[in-house]
C-alpha cells in the first residue's frame, strides 16, 4: 500500500478513536475495518498477522467492556432498567443539546429511573454516580482496545515498509 493509502487508513482510524470518546461513529468497529482494509490490501503474511494480533485486542477489549463495569454496577446495586432509561434519555439528550445532552439525559434517566425505585435522593445520586463511573470505565477499556490495536497497525505498517 503507498502513502497515500497508509494515510486513508490512518485517517479512518483517527476518525473511529474520535468516535469512541464522542459516540457518534461505532469508533471501534471502524478501527478494525481500516485495518483489515489495510492488511487486505497488503496481502502479506505481516498484515494478515497484524490483523489477527489486533483482532485479539479488540476482543479482549470488547469482552472487557461488557463484563467489568457490570459487575461494578451490580456490586453497587445498579439496576439493568436505571441503565436503560439512562440510555434512552442520553439518546433523546442528544438531539436536544448536541453531544454533551447525551451525557445530561443519561445521568438524568439514571437519576430519575433510581429515584423511582429507590425513594431516597442519596441513594439514587450514588447509584447514579456509579452508573457513570460505569459508563466511563466501559468508553476506557474501548479506547484502550482501540490504542493498542492502532499501535499494532503502526508496528505492522513499519514492519512492511
Amino acid at each position: 500500500m503507498g502513502t497515500a493509502g497508509i494515510i486513508l487508513v490512518a485517517l479512518a482510524i483517527a476518525v473511529g478513536i474520535i468516535g469512541i470518546v464522542v459516540p457518534l461513529l461505532p469508533g471501534t468497529l471502524l478501527v478494525f475495518a481500516a485495518i483489515a482494509v489495510w492488511a487486505v490490501v497488503e496481502n502479506n503474511l505481516t498484515g494478515w498477522v497484524t490483523l489477527g494480533v489486533v483482532t485479539a485486542l479488540i476482543g479482549v477489549a470488547t469482552l472487557i467492556k461488557y463484563t467489568w463495569p457490570v459487575k461494578r454496577m451490580r456490586a453497587a446495586d445498579v439496576r439493568t432498567l436505571s441503565v436503560v432509561t439512562g440510555g434512552a434519555l442520553g439518546i433523546i439528550g442528544f438531539f436536544v443539546i448536541p453531544v454533551i445532552g447525551l451525557l445530561i439525559g443519561f445521568v438524568l434517566g439514571v437519576y430519575l429511573a433510581e429515584l423511582a425505585t429507590r425513594k431516597d435522593q442519596r441513594l439514587a445520586w450514588t447509584s447514579t454516580k456509579h452508573a457513570v463511573k460505569g459508563v466511563a470505565l466501559s468508553m476506557g477499556v474501548e479506547l484502550a482496545g482501540a490504542l493498542l490495536a492502532t499501535v499494532a497497525w503502526v508496528f505492522g505498517v513499519y514492519l512492511t515498509q
